[in-house]
């Protein structure tokens, strides 16, 4: 059974308040192109222990449709997914399987803060998801903005180092040891560059 912290919805009514004055304007063409998950944090412990690390994200827009075609660290081997959403509102794609992506926040060039909300067993599930367009930077606004998103939630994070935190209000605190680095980088279809390959 997935554990849940009390208070939670609350915190969640919160976090969308303050997202609902960031994105007025969101340019959809922006949004496509290459990126890369580093950051997660959900309400449900499940969500985190799921076998499988997204490597990378290759997001394409035509119309209102959105096609997602991501890359997946599957305990060793690689996996990919490609699914084609269309837009309900601004920012909110709808996908098959009850899954739904909205972005909340982004600058474009470096980083993208995604809520996905799907169910599972009668149950719907929300995930934030933090993606950069290169891990070279380490202290970019983006990275504050969704620790910011979370932290007043106290939902946990799997940081851009792998390891597993959970935020609060006092700050972060590691809740086990290092995850194993991602080894599917270098044998992905979805090449370094941001290209995905057939």
């Amino acid at each position: 059974m997935a554990a849940r912290r009390p208070g939670t919805t609350l915190s969640v009514l919160l976090v969308w308040m303050r997202v609902a004055s960031t994105l007025v304007d969101l340019d959809l063409q922006k949004i496509s192109g290459f990126w890369r998950e580093v950051g997660l944090a959900s309400e449900f412990n499940m969500a985190l222990d799921a076998g499988m690390k997204v490597e990378g994200l290759f997001i394409t827009l035509s119309g209102r449709n959105m096609t997602v075609k991501a890359a997946y660290n599957n305990s060793g081997s690689c996996a990919t997914e490609k699914v084609v959403g269309s837009g309900r509102d601004v920012g909110k794609f709808a996908f098959p399987g009850h899954r739904e992506i909205h972005v909340l926040d982004t600058d474009y060039e470096h980083y993208a803060i995604l809520r996905v909300s799907l169910q599972w067993q009668g149950k719907e599930f929300h995930v934030f998801k933090y993606l950069t367009r290169s891990l070279d930077r380490e202290d970019e606004p983006g990275f504050w903005r969704f620790r910011e998103l979370t932290a007043d939630t106290g939902l946990y994070l799997v940081s851009r180092h792998s390891e597993s935190r959970s935020l609060g209000a006092e700050g972060a605190e590691p809740l086990g040891g290092a995850c194993q680095p991602p080894a599917c980088t270098s044998h992905c279809p979805v090449s370094q560059g941001g290209v995905p390959s057939s």
